[in-house]
């Protein structure tokens, strides 16, 4: 972050707060799926549309989702400026093994409504909250990556009592905050995130292009090897939702503070991350947000990007896949 006072896209692409791209990889038989395989998975709930469909919220917007499979619940909350489509390995994955999948596109992004109002933390998780209890959904496991661990965190914290959250999983999560704050002097500065502003409003689609090929997935570092499949599958994303949520959600990612969320959730939580994250780097985030759980745990992965879910989707699955079962 040295360099934090040069130009505006470089800025925006040493430490940005976004997530990964999903890339298809080797899964179990989806056979796994049967109804032998469904019952294997313990305290889940039939949905009352299963597939994929539209929630229209109190404010009326729509909320795109899909809900996969049958068994106890697993729900993924992608980051900015991304989709559900995020998640293709993880959900691919954990309906093979007999868990129910679902995954929403949050408000702005995606297949969503592209709002004009309410791209904040407290809106984006007491939609979760209505999406929860439209798929009447209980004992269910909570993941999210980036933006998307925030939005777990608020949402676990004021919405998930009542027997709703069995486990919550933050990979690469952007809590307790970003910013630099007096109470965080660690943080990266306001300066940084005007940046990402600035490069989104001067050329989005340039922007997403520079960030995907270059930290998110660590395709900058000496001697990687880019995928253009899944460069422009994270730019792809990008571009479905709306400029102006995403512009607002720079500020939800990277201003709100999560301290008191994460001091009040009571279950299990799984911190994951990797050590060579330049998007969201470790010393800023997980490692300051373990000492506020009270019932989680850390594991970090020497050498791995931000965008680790897809470029090491293999061991991500196994490592939650433990922790769900644990």
């Amino acid at each position: 972050m040295t360099d934090e006072t040069t130009g505006t896209t470089r800025r925006a692409l040493m430490s940005a707060g976004v997530t990964a791209a999903a890339l298809a990889v080797a899964v179990p038989a989806l056979a796994g799926q049967s109804s032998k395989g469904a019952a294997s998975a313990k305290g889940g709930t039939s949905g009352k549309s299963q597939g994929s469909g539209y929630l229209t919220l109190r404010d009326g917007t729509r909320l795109f989702y899909k809900d996969w499979g049958t068994g106890q619940p697993i729900v993924f909350h992608h980051g900015w400026p991304l989709s559900s489509d995020d998640w293709d390995a993880q959900m691919l994955f954990f309906l093979g093994q007999g868990y129910r999948v679902i995954a929403h596109d949050r408000r702005g992004h995606g297949r969503s409504t592209q709002t004009s109002a309410g791209n904040e933390m407290d809106t984006y998780a007491a939609d979760v909250a209505e999406l929860v209890a439209h798929l009447d959904l209980r004992n269910a496991v909570h993941v999210g990556h980036s933006t998307g661990g925030g939005e777990v965190a608020r949402y676990v914290a004021r919405h998930g009592g009542g027997g709703r959250v069995a486990k919550a999983a933050l990979i690469g999560a952007v809590p307790p905050i970003m910013v630099r704050t007096e109470k965080n002097p660690g943080g990266l500065p306001l300066t940084v995130f005007d940046g990402f502003r600035q490069a989104l409003a001067a050329n989005r689609a340039q922007f997403y292009r520079d960030v995907a090929a270059g930290p998110f997935y660590g395709f900058n570092r000496p001697g990687a090897k880019a995928s253009e499949a899944v460069i422009d599958n994270w730019w792809r994303q990008g571009m479905t939702g709306g400029a102006k949520a995403h512009y607002d959600c720079i500020a939800a990612f990277s201003e709100t503070d999560f301290t008191e969320d994460l001091k009040k959730i009571e279950v299990p939580t799984l911190l994951l991350h990797g050590e060579d994250d330049q998007v969201v780097p470790i010393d800023d985030s997980a490692r300051l947000a373990i000492k506020l759980l009270k019932r989680g745990t850390l594991k970090t992965y020497p050498d791995l990007p931000h965008g680790m879910c897809t470029t090491h989707a293999e061991v991500i699955n196994a490592d939650l896949l433990a922790f769900i079962k644990g």
